[in-house]
C-alpha cells in the first residue's frame, strides 16, 4: 500500500495578542498513513487533537513541518503549502471532514444540503438523489426532517446529519473529530457500520475518539498525545 498521508515535524501555536500570550498547541507531530488504513489519535480534551485535523484540513496554517497527501490530481502535494484554490477543490473532492458541530447556510434544507454535496462530485440529479435518501434513511433521520432546515433539529441530528453529508461522498481521505460525542449508542453503530463500509471501499481514515471502545477493531494504529505532543503510538494487526 502506498502512504496517503506523511506528517512530519508539525508544529503549531497561537499568539493571543489581547492577552500578551504565545500558546503551543501542537509540537514535532510525525504521522504516516497508508491508503485505506484507519489511525486513531487519543488523550485529553485540549491535549491538541484536533488541531492536528485543523491543520491537514487548512483550516489552520502551521509554522513548522509538512503535511504530504497525495492527490488524486494535484499528485504528491505539502497542504501546508497548498493554495486556497487547490484546498477548495480537495474539500470538495477527496478530503472529508466531520466535526461535532454543523455549520451551514441559512434556508437549506437537509436534503438539499447532503445533496449539493454529492453534486459537488460530478454525480447526475437522479444518482444524487437516490444516495441522498438512501444515507438519511440510514441514520435514521426522520422523513419528516428531510425537507426542514438544520437550525430546528436536536443536538443528535444536526450530528448525524453532518456525517452523512460528509461520508456519502466516499472521500480519498476522511477527517473525523469525535463524531459520536453525543450520539446514542444505535447512533454510535450506524457510524461504525458506515466506517466500515468506507474502509472495504479504500477510503483512508484519520479519527479523534475517547470512546476508545468503539475504535475496537477498527484502527490500524492509535496515536496517544499528551499536551501537544505524542507520548506514544501502538499498532494493531487486527483492524
Amino acid at each position: 500500500m502506498e502512504t496517503l498521508l506523511e506528517i512530519k515535524n508539525l508544529s503549531k501555536s497561537f499568539d493571543l495578542h489581547n492577552l500578551g500570550k504565545h500558546i503551543r498547541a501542537v509540537s514535532s507531530v510525525d504521522i504516516q498513513i497508508k491508503e485505506g488504513e484507519f489511525v486513531g489519535i487519543t488523550g485529553k480534551s485540549g491535549s491538541g487533537k484536533s488541531t492536528i485535523l485543523k491543520c491537514i484540513y487548512g483550516t489552520y496554517r502551521i509554522q513548522q513541518g509538512s503535511i504530504l497527501y497525495h492527490s488524486k490530481k494535484f499528485g504528491r502535494i505539502n497542504l501546508a503549502e497548498a493554495t486556497e484554490r487547490e484546498l477548495l477543490y480537495l474539500r470538495k473532492h477527496e478530503i472529508g471532514y466531520v466535526s461535532q458541530f454543523l455549520n451551514v447556510m441559512p434556508r437549506t434544507t437537509a436534503r438539499q444540503l447532503v445533496k449539493q454535496a454529492i453534486l459537488e462530485m460530478g454525480d447526475d440529479h437522479d444518482l444524487a438523489e437516490k444516495e441522498t435518501e438512501k444515507i438519511l434513511a440510514h441514520f435514521e433521520l426522520d422523513e419528516e426532517l428531510w425537507d426542514s432546515y438544520p437550525t430546528t433539529f436536536s443536538g443528535g441530528e444536526k450530528l448525524r446529519l453532518n456525517i452523512a453529508r460528509a461520508m456519502v461522498k466516499k472521500p480519498r481521505l476522511l477527517l473525523l473529530d469525535e463524531p459520536t460525542a453525543s450520539l446514542d449508542h444505535d447512533s454510535k453503530i450506524k457510524v461504525k457500520l458506515l466506517i466500515e463500509q468506507l474502509m472495504k471501499e479504500g477510503t483512508t481514515m484519520l479519527g479523534i475518539f475517547h470512546d476508545l471502545e468503539f475504535m475496537n477493531h477498527l484502527c490500524n494504529q492509535e496515536y496517544n498525545i499528551q499536551n501537544g505532543v505524542f507520548s506514544h503510538s501502538t499498532s494493531f494487526t487486527n483492524s
